[in-house]
Order: C-alpha cells, then structure tokens, then sequence
C-alpha cells in the first residue's frame, strides 16, 4: 500500500503523484486478499491480511467465513469441502498448513474436507474466474492509501449474474519461519484419501 503505481485508468480531479517502483521500502503496509466463494449463493468472502501470507492466515479466514456467515447460512453441515490451488499458503506440499487445518477443525467440532487442484490446473477453480478478476477490475488503477480502501473497493465488486462481495480486514500479525512440531505429525486426524491422497484428504475433529 501507499503511492505506488498500479495498472489501469483512474478518473479524478487532479492529478496523483506516485513512485514508479513497488519496493517494499515505499510502501507504508501490505494488503493481502484471501478469497472463498460460495458456489451456491454467488458470494465471495475476502479477509484482507497486512502481515504475511501464512497457512495460518488462510486457516484464519476460513474460520472467519465459518463463524460469521457458513454456520449460520448451514447450520445442519456436518462437513465443509474446500476447492483451493495447490501452492501458496494453503499448500499441499506443506504440513504446516495441515497443522494449522487441525487446529481450525478442532476449535469448529466440524471436518473439513480439502480438494486441491493439481499443479497447471488451477484455471478451472471458480475462484480463479468467478471471483478474483472482478476484485481485480473494480480495484484498477487505484491507489492504496489504506486497507480500508482495498477493503472498500473490494466490497463493491458485482456482476450482471448476482455476485456479491463480503470484504473485512483480519489485522493480525502471523508470524513466518514456523516449523511443523513432531506431535503434530505423531496425532493428527488427517485423513488421506485413497486416490490421489497428495491433493485430497479429511481434517477430523480430535477428541480430546
């Protein structure tokens, strides 16, 4: 964030003087979107980051979306199944997104059930298409002076075909460098499934 460049065309009064370059140096903050879209009702549910993009902040919106609309618009849901690409901070490579998932699943008493797409086929995530440009268009050419302006924009992006766009800051710090704990790996219910188990498995509630 701050007054750095970014594509697209901008009507206004006068004009804005911004830096050329994105260095992190110029920036006074980062705005980090994580997105889930509800297939059935056309709503996308972004919780904006500024710190870093960790499995634990992917496993944080999720748990924002569950607890303020998901358990409320199915309360009767005795499992979530989520749709997500297979890098970045919900990796499939990565247990530490797992261990995070563990956590989430524990605290909700609910499963959650994790479909990656495999590598170079993420294009066909609903996501991908039915939600992310449409926050990319309604944001071109605008410059972030804050995250209440990325939030702000991103809450108004809508379509001829209904959706809608629930946008909320999550202002919490998460920390990088964290390492997967030898308990973790000895305790988890994480359930693999029997075909291609790499990119498919269950988070089950522990009993404690």
């Amino acid at each position: 964030m701050g007054l750095i460049y970014r594509e697209g065309r901008l009507y206004t009064q006068q004009e804005i003087e911004v830096f050329d370059h994105d260095w992190p140096s110029l920036a006074n903050g980062v705005a980090i979107p994580h997105g889930l879209y509800d297939l059935k009702r056309n709503i996308g549910y972004v919780q904006i980051g500024i710190s870093h993009d960790t499995g634990e902040f992917a496993c944080d919106s999720i748990r924002y979306w569950w607890n303020h609309y998901g358990s409320i618009e199915y309360p009767k849901a005795s499992s979530i199944l989520i749709l997500c690409d297979g890098g970045g901070s919900n990796s499939s490579r990565h247990y530490l997104f797992k261990q995070d998932l563990q956590t989430l699943v524990n605290e909700l008493g609910i499963e959650i059930r994790i479909a990656h797409y495999p590598p170079d086929s993420s294009k066909y995530n609903p996501l991908e298409h039915r939600l992310f440009p449409h926050l990319t268009r309604v944001c071109e050419g605008v410059i972030f002076e804050s995250v209440e302006t990325v939030k702000d924009l991103m809450g108004k992006a809508k379509t001829k075909t209904g959706l809608n766009v629930l946008a909320t800051v999550l202002d919490k710090a998460y920390q990088t460098g964290r390492k997967v704990t030898q308990e973790f790996k000895e305790s988890m219910e994480i359930v693999f499934d029997a075909y291609l188990p790499k990119w498919n498995y269950t988070a089950k509630p522990q009993i404690a």
